[in-house]
């Protein structure tokens, strides 16, 4: 599933494609993704002006002059591509949506197992907006400091890895980038999150940051069905320190990488540089 970094990616390659353009038309193939797809949007859209493309958590927000946003999830697998203007736009099976814009390029959402979803909603309804109501702190904002990181890890008697996971609490940090931070904090995955001493929480808060903006400059982690809006894969993944690198040896220290199981999910750690 993309996460922060990847979907950061996708907002910056198409924003400049999108802003300042108009809605020329519309056309939804797949009324049902994951959820369906509001029966008004062509009729809301159509020669409506974008005015802005921003993401929030892992959520794709394309403004409207019109007081509308849509609100675009990729899911497991989905993609926005963007197409330059031609004469005969030629669509693939998984192609659900495609907005033409007034120059003549296309932005389609195309998406293979259709876990995505597209919504249209008022602008004024974002912060009480269902899937926007409980998202914790964005990590590259500054709100996110250290006193707030404090505050999150203090009461929390759950694993480090387990709670800046947590979408409730820290958005955007997904189970790659939770590894690769934590290792670099020398921090284990499994240590209980309140018994983090300020020093480490100051490391793995800067590492977090630190992991998350390398990721985005990268262009994001490519494991399975991720890719930008021209259908290019990322490559943080040749950056990876310890994700996915069980039994090989740690760069640091030359131990072999261990691969743990935590709440269903892979954690890779080194054993001799996290405690």
């Amino acid at each position: 599933m993309p996460e922060l970094p990847e979907v950061e990616t996708v907002v910056r390659g198409i924003r400049p494609y999108l802003e300042n353009k108009s809605i020329k038309d519309l056309k939804v193939y797949s009324p049902k993704l994951r959820y369906l797809i509001p029966k008004s949007l062509k009729k809301e859209c159509l020669n409506s002006k974008i005015t802005n493309v921003q993401r929030k958590a892992k959520y794709i927000l394309i403004e409207l002059d019109k007081e509308k946003l849509i609100v675009i999830h990729l899911g497991m697998t989905g993609k926005l591509i963007v197409k330059k203007a031609q004469s005969k736009l030629t669509l693939s099976k998984h192609d659900h949506v495609v907005f033409t814009l007034n120059n003549g390029n296309s932005l389609i959402f195309n998406d293979v197992r259709k876990f995505g979803m597209l919504d249209l909603i008022d602008q004024n309804q974002i912060p009480s907006y269902k899937f926007f109501k409980k998202l914790g702190f964005e990590p590259l904002e500054k709100e996110f400091n250290l006193k707030a990181f404090q505050g999150i890890l203090e009461n929390r008697n759950k694993s480090i890895k387990s709670t800046i996971m947590d979408s409730n609490l820290i958005v955007g940090v997904g189970n790659i980038y939770a590894n690769e931070a934590l290792f670099k904090s020398g921090i284990h995955p499994e240590r209980t999150a309140n018994n983090l001493s300020l020093e480490e929480m100051k490391s793995l808060r800067a590492e977090i940051i630190k992991t998350l903006k390398a990721a985005i400059k990268a262009g994001g982690s490519t494991l399975k069905d991720f890719a930008n809006e021209k259908g290019e894969s990322g490559y943080f993944q040749f950056n990876f320190k310890v994700y996915g690198r069980s039994g090989e040896p740690c760069f640091k220290c030359k131990t072999h990488i261990e691969r743990i199981k935590q709440n269903g999910r892979s954690s890779f750690v080194c054993p001799q540089c996290q405690n």
